[in-house]
């Protein structure tokens, strides 16, 4: 995979990433820096996991029928992570956009190692795809992270509990030991992957202003809206 030095060279855009925990808001700050991106005059385009037309059908009726195992989910993901980026990141990239990407490929490497796939095998599915120039890593505790999918009255689905693999009898308890097996292995990319961690159990208001102070050397001399139009 390309250093992120490599990818800014090739693409005039810049990518930037956040991954964590359901329930670490994530979701909710990657929102926030779209909006404070696209106000302050910058072209960004924004993208999220499992959002592909592609196979999403086929992952859903596998998903509501337990019918996916760990190599077919992860295979069915990747293909689904494949023609979103060939549709949807690369191509703004290439034309100068800032695009964030609510979860990437270490999604892809947390959640499909703790269902038991082979590390270099799911690397090697995603070799395709650019490194980052920045990712957020929102660093929270399982429970807290449960507690806020309660509170949201969410119910927790079968495979984000990791009910497929027989943790637990009960969903909270299957979530609480899937979670945890997650959090181990984006504890374990963080530091090799360069993650910027951040704690996420402070105050949305806190969690932007870092998101905001982290991307500040991705924006320095970054044309905005006006200069790229003009100079197309």
């Amino acid at each position: 995979m390309a250093d992120a030095e490599t990818t800014a060279r090739r693409y005039p855009g810049r990518l930037i990433v956040f991954e964590g925990l359901d329930g670490s808001g994530k979701s909710t700050q990657a929102q926030l820096l779209r909006k404070w991106l696209a106000f302050r005059g910058y072209r960004v385009f924004f993208t999220e996991w499992n959002s592909s037309d592609l196979v999403s059908d086929t992952i859903r009726r596998g998903k509501k029928r337990n019918l996916l195992t760990p190599t077919t989910f992860s295979l069915l993901h990747a293909t689904d992570f494949a023609d979103r980026y060939e549709r949807h990141i690369l191509p703004p990239l290439q034309a100068g956009y800032l695009v964030v990407c609510d979860r990437y490929i270490y999604t892809a490497f947390a959640r499909d190692v703790a269902r038991g796939c082979d590390s270099g095998w799911v690397r090697n599915l995603y070799a395709f795809a650019v490194r980052p120039d920045k990712v957020f890593y929102f660093r929270v505790p399982v429970q807290t992270a449960l507690a806020r999918k309660e509170a949201s009255r969410q119910k927790i689905s079968y495979y984000e509990a990791g009910m497929d693999l027989g943790l637990a009898g009960d969903a909270a308890d299957s979530y609480l030991a899937f979670q945890g097996m997650l959090k181990r292995e984006y504890e374990r990319l963080s530091g090799p992957e360069g993650f910027q961690v951040i704690d996420a159990e402070q105050q949305i208001e806190a969690l932007s202003n870092e998101v905001r102070r982290g991307i500040r050397p991705l924006l320095d001399g970054f044309p905005k809206e006006e200069v790229l139009v003009h100079g197309s």
